[in-house]
């Protein structure tokens, strides 16, 4: 396995003494519903993510990102917001959210948290006014509102299909009882979308930054950061692709020019507070687009999901992790690198499910881990959780389902709870006997509890792989330079002197020389097992 190759310039090297701490942080992804429950009511909320601190702590990670916990009716799991200040009870209200921020700091965990900046709850005030006002009226400027098409208005005024199934308009009551306006919501009816043309969305949204950030959040994950500008008149779009939760970058409904000055206007807001960062969800697939969402004046970081979208293969993770580099290169900023989220499929399963999928899983986290930049982890990727696929429809809660006409399941099943104890479910997540999502019995042997002391459990993997990333100083440097390697394989060095392996193919391979410093399948002779990775020094 010799040989180096050029590799794609990405940003210049950083001290890593001085460097922003956001730079090379493992963040972990909490799923507030579905990490773990305080009050016994089998959901989970910011009490239980309180009460697990120590084992984040014990994990290794930087920074907490918490999905949505503000104020809202739960249409779409709190995406749907009525109150962006304010914490809903359901997960403990404000005061559990600065009990949470003030113990996080004192165990030297950042907090970010989700931010919905392009649409709101249909229950918002700002929305309920908006439908007792008159067409044209100043309530109705802050979302969308359009007359419809037709001599009678009854057709939408566009063919935008929503994101979560059926058309992206929904025709409203008139204060006379007639039919009148149309209201844009790219996903579900209940998340009407905002008019960031107007500038008091403007400056409510830099109101609750700042509401935050004064609290002592350390920074925010902006959700569908590439959809909140539309595009001039609102035209009709080619309907080539419906599948659900899907768009491209020729969609009219996204990555329209004009957002980029909203992203300067909120990043003018988080440089009065220095350590703050913000993390873009930006589902743009041209390297050139992408990385605009990232210049020097606009988003600290944005989620690219290739090595998400990309099958287990040594090309096409070697393409997945070029062009991730290439697209951050131009304007120096840093890849991000992510396995999993609340809204994909989870790796074990997508990797083929079984041993196949664990031992797959366990490897492209090596992978992911030792390439520079930062990490984000979803909770229950570290207990090599598969997704359940096979929930029975009478608890499934995603909008997807109800708006698909029961075709698409949703993403319910990566969001199951976290099993952490005991031999039955609901282990130990709730008192209550029962969690809003059914824990599979055959966790059983997947708990926290049950991984926790075995050396060669997927959990005891991640710690180990977290904990030599933060301190060995092999990881240094922003560069990657790819190796020569046998057929189905891929190795990697950082300029630290780290050498990183991926053996994709179907046949153990010789390592190359070197101490090996971690392995997700241990080496025999020297030999690297298929659907195995390992660092050397």
């Amino acid at each position: 396995m010799a040989g180096v190759t050029d590799t794609p310039a990405v940003a210049a090297p950083v001290d890593r003494t001085t460097q922003p701490w956001w730079r090379s942080a493992v963040f972990y992804q909490v799923y507030p519903r579905s990490f773990a429950d305080s009050d016994g009511d089998g959901i989970g909320d910011l009490g239980g993510v309180r009460e697990r601190l120590g084992y984040l702590e014990l994990l290794g990670v930087d920074a907490l990102w918490i999905c949505p916990v503000m104020r809202s009716p739960m249409a779409d799991g709190g995406y749907d917001v009525a109150d962006p200040r304010d914490i809903d009870a359901l997960f403990g209200g404000i005061a559990a959210m600065d009990a949470l921020i003030a113990e996080a700091h004192g165990r030297h965990l950042k907090v970010t948290m989700d931010l919905v900046p392009n649409h709101t709850s249909s229950q918002h005030p700002w929305f309920l006014a908006a439908l007792a006002a008159a067409p044209g009226s100043r309530e109705r400027a802050r979302y969308i509102f359009r007359p419809g098409r037709g001599p009678d208005g009854a057709q939408p005024p566009n063919n935008w299909p929503s994101i979560f199934g059926g058309p992206a308009w929904t025709r409203v009551i008139e204060a006379d009882g007639t039919p009148g306006e149309w209201y844009l919501h790219i996903f579900a009816a209940e998340q009407p979308d905002l008019n960031w043309e107007n500038p008091e969305v403007v400056a409510d949204f830099e109101e609750t930054l700042r509401f935050w950030l004064d609290r002592g959040v350390d920074g925010f994950r902006l959700d569908v950061a590439h959809g909140m500008a539309k595009p001039d008149g609102l035209p009709d779009m080619a309907l080539v692709q419906t599948k659900l939760l899907v768009n491209d970058d020729s969609d009219p409904r996204f990555n329209n020019p004009s957002v980029h000055d909203i992203h300067r206007r909120i990043r003018k807001v988080l440089d009065e507070y220095p350590d703050a960062v913000s993390i873009g969800e930006v589902w743009v697939d041209d390297n050139i687009r992408f990385g605009e969402y990232v210049r020097a004046d606009e988003l600290h970081l944005a989620f690219n999901f290739r090595l998400a979208q990309t099958l287990f293969t040594a090309d096409a993770v070697r393409v997945a992790i070029d062009n991730s580099l290439a697209a951050v290169a131009p304007v120096g900023a840093v890849p991000t690198w992510t396995l999993s989220n609340h809204d994909i499929a989870r790796e074990v399963t997508r990797y083929g499910g079984g041993f196949e999928g664990v031992a797959r899983a366990r490897a492209m986290f090596m992978v992911e881990l030792a390439l520079p930049g930062a990490v984000f982890i979803y909770n229950g990727s570290e207990l090599g959780l598969p997704n359940v696929d096979d929930l029975p429809e009478a608890v499934l809660q995603d909008p997807v389902w109800e708006r698909s006409g029961h075709t698409e399941r949703g993403r319910d099943g990566c969001r199951v709870p976290l099993p952490w104890e005991g031999s039955a479910p609901p282990f130990g997540f709730t008192t209550a006997a029962r969690s809003w999502l059914p824990i599979p019995p055959e966790w059983a042997g997947l708990t926290v509890e049950a991984q926790l002391e075995e050396l060669g459990s997927t959990l005891s993997l991640y710690r180990m792989a977290i904990e030599l990333r933060g301190v060995r100083p092999e990881f240094a440097g922003q560069r990657i330079e790819w190796y020569g390697s046998p057929a189905g394989c891929l190795a990697f060095r950082r300029p630290g002197g780290l050498v990183c392996v991926l053996n994709a193919s179907a046949v153990p391979i010789s390592l190359p020389p070197g101490e090996v410093l971690l392995a997700s399948a241990p080496p025999h002779n020297r030999q690297l097992a298929p659907n195995a990775a390992a660092w050397l020094v």
